[in-house]
């Protein structure tokens, strides 16, 4: 019967309680409106037309990923739906690699003096601002088309992390009382984020720049500012000037995948020696040779490896996902070296539930591992615990989920 109580569960979790209709959630929504949000608003130096305006006519999406409407159950790790994790194969596809770089070139030479002057002034190279800006919203051609107030006051009233919605909400009113953009024009992704940089209302605060010289930071129509709040960001997060990002390599048998991760860095010129070489046949770079590299597996023996600096870890700072990082690395090498796709293949992974990887994640907790939380999805700890988990039982290490170890593994 555990099909009956999955569907129960699911209805409960998807459904306001007995009581609660949609009409008087919304009335509770523009009760909180008035009550929680706007004498924040007021206190952070928000006029009453600024706040009226903002949300003249804004209801509750009720389409918008995690939400918790007043007197539903909240989902847990532990009754997730089944999502399946996909391949990472998925996120290299063709049209989104070749579209990536075909217009990262072009704007590489209509931006060139942009790019330059901001790579002097930050130390972030121009090829991976580009990467950046194209992965964000298509170098500015991607329709950003969510209102950006109906999402960080729906986010903010009833989801996974209202605090934090609601931070930034208010964020939002700050970016509108200031008069950088009306804020009934204020576009936002279906999380909030702003502008060609897709960056969240507290991060235009901090990163916004002028790029261009006319004393605003304008990130939803100005190229120029675009690049250059880019790479104030990245160059906050620590962007360390003249190194790479990191370099696709093979790793021999000899050399375990659960070494992985960057709390187990050590000079490039160690992983050289340990029989470590790039897939291009040229040796690392001499100026990179003393410093820290991480080896990165996203799909552990199962696709291709890397040696990473940590720059890479300042991308994923952007955007938490190791695939994101390997993709804006990977562009900006393309747009600016020409360079094909990566050598190694990306092997038949993926396909697997959330749950299924969450049964994993628990087993090895139990096993005293630290995978990294019971998330079902397998980053680098639960990756790496899985190959030691392997080697601990005979087995060889592939550092990564299947259904096979999960018959192994789980009772």
């Amino acid at each position: 019967m555990r099909w009956l109580h999955a569907l129960i569960l699911a209805a409960l979790i998807a459904t306001p309680a007995a009581g609660q209709d949609r009409d008087a959630v919304e009335s509770q929504f523009q009760d909180w409106l008035d009550t929680t949000v706007w004498p924040r608003a007021q206190a952070n130096g928000v006029s009453r037309d600024t706040f009226d305006a903002a949300f003249d006519g804004v209801t509750l999406n009720w389409d918008l990923p995690d939400l918790v409407p007043p007197g539903t159950v909240r989902e847990t790790p532990q009754n997730q739906r089944q999502a399946e994790f996909g391949a990472p194969a998925k996120y290299f596809n063709r049209n989104g690699l070749d579209g990536a770089t075909s217009v990262g070139k072009v704007m590489a030479r209509r931006h060139a003096a942009t790019l330059d002057a901001v790579e002097r002034k930050t130390g972030v190279p121009g090829r991976i601002v580009l990467g950046v800006w194209g992965r964000e919203s298509g170098y500015g051609r991607v329709a950003i088309r969510y209102d950006a107030f109906e999402v960080l006051g729906t986010k903010g009233f009833m989801s996974t992390r209202a605090n934090y919605f609601t931070d930034e909400l208010i964020a939002a009113l700050e970016i509108a009382e200031a008069g950088h953009l009306d804020p009934r024009e204020m576009r936002s992704s279906w999380a909030g984020a702003l502008g060609q940089p897709q960056f969240m209302p507290s991060n235009f605060a901090r990163y916004g720049t002028d790029g261009n010289g006319d004393g605003k930071a304008d990130i939803w129509g100005s190229e120029a500012d675009t690049i250059a709040s880019i790479a104030a960001y990245l160059a906050d997060h620590g962007w360390v000037a003249g190194r790479d990002w990191g370099f696709e390599v093979r790793v021999p048998a000899s050399v375990s995948c659960t070494l992985e991760g960057p709390d187990q860095g050590r000079s490039i010129a160690d992983w050289a020696d340990m029989g470590i070489t790039r897939v291009s046949g040229r040796p690392f770079p001499e100026h990179e040779a003393k410093g820290e590299g991480y080896l990165m597996m996203p799909a552990g023996r199962f696709g291709p490896a890397f040696v990473v600096t940590p720059n890479f870890y300042v991308l994923k700072d952007y955007n938490t996902s190791d695939l994101y990082a390997l993709f804006v690395g990977h562009v900006g090498d393309r747009i600016q070296y020409g360079i094909g796709d990566f050598r190694g293949d990306w092997g038949d992974v993926g396909g697997m539930y959330r749950s299924d990887i969450a049964d994993i994640q628990r087993v090895l907790e139990g096993k005293g591992h630290d995978v990294g939380g019971v998330d079902g999805l397998p980053g680098y700890k639960t990756r790496r615990s899985i190959g030691r988990w392997q080697e601990a039982n005979g087995r060889e290490a592939t550092c990564f989920p299947s259904k096979a170890l999960k018959s192994a593994m789980v009772p």
